[in-house]
């Protein structure tokens, strides 16, 4: 019982680093963005700022051109690291997110506490 205790433990934790969290532009603040792969503090306030200075991006090419430093080749990373703009990832861009545990992983994970 414990070592499937502590089998299903360290599974978990070994898929949480491969764990990549969707964040849409228009929703996220400055610390959520912070967290994806490829923006810092700096470009995470720009982003805020110009959202809250000119309203939410309608698209990625509305974020290229109001946020200075992302560019086409840029976005396209930040696409590909869970940042997406309006709920949409880039066109032609696959996502690094990694989908959530099967089910049965799940309950595998939950041991039933009996004493």
């Amino acid at each position: 019982m414990i070592k499937k205790l502590m089998l299903a433990v360290a599974a978990m934790i070994a898929t949480m680093g491969f764990a990549f969290a969707q964040v849409d532009v228009n929703k996220a603040d400055a610390a959520a963005l912070d967290a994806v792969k490829g923006i810092g503090p700096k470009t995470a306030k720009a982003i805020v700022d110009e959202r809250t200075k000119g309203g939410a991006f309608k698209d990625w090419a509305d974020f290229e051109k109001r946020v200075q430093g992302v560019g086409p080749k840029n976005a396209k990373k930040l696409s590909t690291a869970g940042l997406m703009v309006g709920g949409k990832s880039m066109d032609g861009v696959e996502t690094a997110v990694v989908p959530k545990a099967p089910a049965k992983a799940k309950a595998e994970a939950k041991p039933a506490a009996k004493m």
